[in-house]
């Protein structure tokens, strides 16, 4: 049929315009026809690159020419293959089948002329040799000598991608690119090497698992013998709680991360109503096991291999039935090297995809990272709580109303992961000795004080424990610290500094889950001063005068003191506010004699110092 010169949209230039259609790079388009494989129930997917020497201004040099995925899934009959090339249609629109990878119908077609101009389908139900064939070409639709999909007739598969592939079982399904004139990866090699870790991130379940194995070769069209690259993909997990990955060694073949235990388990479910049914939305955090945030003499962990491959993967992972859709930047703070240490996943169905705002190429779950976006605790600090937020959301019926507490709980969880890894990598007062200043004189001095004030008759609910073998002193302190979120080489450095220097005090910095500045236990004859990170006043105190001093010019320390004196005072202005709240009587008097009494000791402290 021809086109009609009254048609809304002249299909060869719809056709046209649809090229630019969103793909990040040739991997992505690639993984949208390795979907439709693993949807067709494929045990192998292979990509085939082939290349052939051209003339570029003075010399010969490799070039991609052509582009196949090879499947050995269900294959096509000559209805689904013709329906397959078409945009816009396919066998999983209708509701009641969106439950794995595809849906959405434009996958094959949509994908393949975002790289190229031309792509060929051999498809095959009894044998390779019996395979049905069909096409699209952009020349051919742009001058209109084809307006329609080509009913598919039976042809023989090539023989260069018979003697490349490696699965050609009884069922299956061969795409073919050519004309290739949008491809950023100029030879077969740097398309593998490129579209590897991507692939391995998206299908890292199913490689894991060992239902799919990809298979990823470059070769030579001149010469079919001349492989010029050949491996199997690896699995790809920016958790890093998987197993036998493309990380680098030594985590290559053990886990990088641990998952989360802190106030939550590993992997919390979420329960999300829609169209009168509840579905599950499963998040999972993870963050950096010690050992892969220890540095080797002279270097940076992040600089290490495993550092870097890190680095790569940083964000919140988006999986839909298994396969990730993105790896979600909304919440990465890009100026924080440490953000590579920490992992967040969240899975759902696909029945959601309406919800997560999922878009037709499969990249991006729109509503969920504008929800991300919105910085909800901001929302939260200028008054508004999330029954409010809630309420907004829905008098506009916006979808996103159902992923307000999912992202709030992913914000709020990842704060406090975020100030365990920061307070871990701090490391233990290297700083200071480098300095040439004793790093633990102030709990030198303290500990003379609380001596003299116990000869004095004032006893402490630690003094008690001193009495207590050491060995069983050093295991209780080292075991406080390490639940306050220090980790196993801190914890164990700090206790035995404490017994062995005979101190009363030790100091630890990690997030606590409360408003409070600090926290006290007295733990094995000794004092444990958690200082919180999460709190303001940390940030301020703390924070703004030990890091990069020795980096640092004037002008900044001289910033920083000033700061820290401002912090100070608002630090002493905030008690004397509670202590005028309180209603005059018993509790007021309590609260001045406790400054009191505290005065009293921090001046005998301070004395010493």
């Amino acid at each position: 049929m021809n086109a009609n010169a009254h048609d809304i949209v002249p299909t060869h230039l719809a056709v046209q315009a649809m090229r630019d259609n969103g793909y990040k790079n040739a991997a992505y388009a690639i993984a949208e026809l390795m979907d439709n494989a693993i949807q067709a129930g494929a045990s192998q997917v292979e990509l085939l690159c082939g290349e052939r020497k051209q003339q570029v201004e003075q010399r010969k040099r490799s070039r991609i020419e052509q582009i196949a995925v090879l499947d050995n899934g269900c294959g096509m009959n000559a209805s689904v293959l013709r329906l397959a090339l078409q945009f816009g249609n396919g066998t999983y629109l209708e509701e009641n089948r969106h439950t794995g990878i595809g849906r959405f119908g434009m996958g094959l077609p949509s994908s393949s002329i975002s790289q190229c101009q031309r792509v060929e389908v051999w498809s095959w139900q009894n044998g390779a040799e019996n395979a049905l064939y069909s096409y699209l070409d952009l020349d051919e639709i742009k001058s209109r000598r084809i307006t329609e999909v080509p009913q598919p007739i039976a042809k023989p598969i090539p023989l260069v991608w018979l003697k490349i592939g490696q699965k050609f079982g009884n069922s299956g399904t061969l795409v073919v690119w050519s004309k290739i004139d949008r491809c950023i990866w100029r030879t077969g090699k740097a398309i593998i090497d490129n579209s590897e870790f991507a692939i391995g991130r998206m299908y890292r379940k199913f490689l894991h698992s060992g239902q799919v194995k990809i298979r990823m070769v470059a070769f030579d069209l001149e010469a079919l013998d001349n492989i010029i690259a050949e491996k199997y993909a690896l699995p790809n997990d920016p958790g890093y709680l998987m197993e036998t990955t493309s990380c680098p060694a030594p985590f290559d073949e053990r886990s990088m991360f641990q998952p989360w235990e802190g106030d939550t388990s590993y992997e919390v479910t979420y329960k999300i109503k829609f169209k009168d049914r509840e579905h599950e939305v499963k998040v999972r955090f993870s963050y950096a096991k010690e050992e892969a945030r220890q540095a080797e003499p002279g270097k940076n962990p992040g600089s290490l291999p495993h550092g870097q491959h890190a680095a790569k993967n940083i964000g919140l992972s988006v999986m839909r039935a298994g396969r990730e859709l993105e790896l979600d930047q909304n919440l990465v703070n890009n100026y924080d090297p440490t953000e590579r240490w920490w992992g967040v996943e969240v899975e759902f169905p696909p029945l959601l995809d309406d919800i997560f705002g999922v878009t037709n190429n499969k990249q991006v779950a729109r509503n969920f990272g504008e929800i991300l976006q919105s910085d909800i605790e901001s929302l939260i600090e200028e008054g508004k709580t999330l029954a409010q937020l809630k309420e907004e959301l829905s008098k506009d019926e916006d979808p996103k109303l159902q992923l307000l507490d999912l992202a709030h709980k992913i914000t709020t969880q990842l704060s406090v992961i975020r100030g365990l890894i920061k307070a871990q990598t701090k490391g233990t007062r290297s700083n200071e000795k480098r300095y040439g200043r004793d790093p633990y004189k102030p709990e030198k001095v303290a500990t003379t004080v609380t001596q003299e004030r116990r000869a004095e008759g004032y006893i402490g609910q630690s003094d008690r424990d001193e009495e207590l073998p050491q060995a069983e002193r050093k295991q209780v302190i080292k075991e406080t610290l390490k639940a306050e979120g220090a980790t196993e080489t801190q914890a164990e450095l700090l206790a035995a500094t404490t017994i062995d220097d005979g101190l009363k005090y030790t100091f630890i910095e990690a997030p606590i889950d409360t408003p409070a500045f600090f926290s006290v236990k007295p733990r094995g004859g000794a004092i444990i001063v958690t200082l919180n990170t999460n709190h303001p006043a940390y940030q301020n105190l703390v924070e703004i005068l030990e890091e990069d001093v020795d980096t640092a010019d004037m002008d900044t320390l001289r910033s920083r003191l000033v700061n820290s004196l401002d912090g100070l005072k608002l630090l002493l202005m905030a008690w004397a506010r509670y202590e005028d709240e309180q209603p005059d009587g018993k509790r007021k008097a309590d609260a001045q004699d406790t400054r009191i009494d505290w005065g009293r000791i921090a001046r005998r402290f301070l004395e010493n110092e």
